[in-house]
């Protein structure tokens, strides 16, 4: 299988008043195409830092990352948007929809940015397919944290992303909303072929995925194709 994201010797820290902080240091993994793959660890083990490396949203001070085939350290920030645009999908804890914009408006933003005629056709299809047909024109006030993230999962998946990474998605569910959500998931990752990169610290989560990887301090302490014990 092709690998779509390769991370090599990656580092990196942040100042501190007159002190540096490390906060990843030489972190080592590949993850292939189509895979299911969790990051875990405590808060401040790095694991948000190190996604949003990934996803080329923030530079490494050391090592390279390789994501769908292109090296991110060789691009400038408009080449990493425009990358992120085209490949990647993002699932944040705290949802990030737009206030001012139906749950319809929230999913079809990306694809309007990219002038695509058809993106209220797909914003449509993306909702009933995440079990939201008749919540179209409701705004997030509107909506349930569950129906919120639900609209955040279509919007994710609306440029048919190469690779979606999901920050805590249940972060700030219940328990039952949270198993809803992570199902709706795995079955678009199933049914897309779409790579999926979770970053949790629930551990029954991570072991739904193929592959896990666990980060204590900034370091990997248990690699990937490892159970977590």
């Amino acid at each position: 299988m092709a690998k779509i994201l390769n991370v090599s010797n990656l580092g990196k820290s942040y100042s501190s008043g007159s002190k540096k902080l490390s906060v990843l240091e030489d972190i080592t993994f590949s993850i292939e195409k189509g895979d299911t793959f969790s990051i875990v660890g405590p808060s401040g083990s790095g694991k948000t830092t190190l996604l949003g490396l990934c996803a080329g949203l923030d530079r490494a001070d050391t090592g390279s990352i390789e994501l769908c085939g292109t090296d991110l350290g060789a691009l400038s920030e408009d080449e990493r948007a425009l990358l992120r645009s085209r490949e990647v999908g993002f699932v944040f804890q705290n949802f990030q929809l737009l206030p001012t914009l139906t749950a319809l408006e929230n999913v079809v933003v990306p694809l309007e940015l990219q002038g695509d005629k058809k993106a209220s056709q797909i914003g449509i299809q993306l909702l009933e397919k995440v079990g939201l047909a008749n919540r179209l024109h409701h705004y997030p006030s509107q909506l349930s944290g569950g129906e919120q993230q639900r609209v955040a999962v279509a919007r994710a998946f609306s440029n048919q992303p190469s690779i979606l990474f999901a920050d805590e998605p249940t972060g700030n569910l219940d328990a039952e909303t949270g198993e809803k959500i992570i199902r709706l998931l795995f079955d678009l990752n199933m049914d897309t072929g779409t790579t999926l990169v979770i970053v949790t610290h629930d551990m029954e989560l991570a072991e739904m995925t193929q592959h896990q990887m666990r980060l204590k301090g900034g370091k990997i302490v248990v690699a990937q194709n490892t159970p977590l014990l």
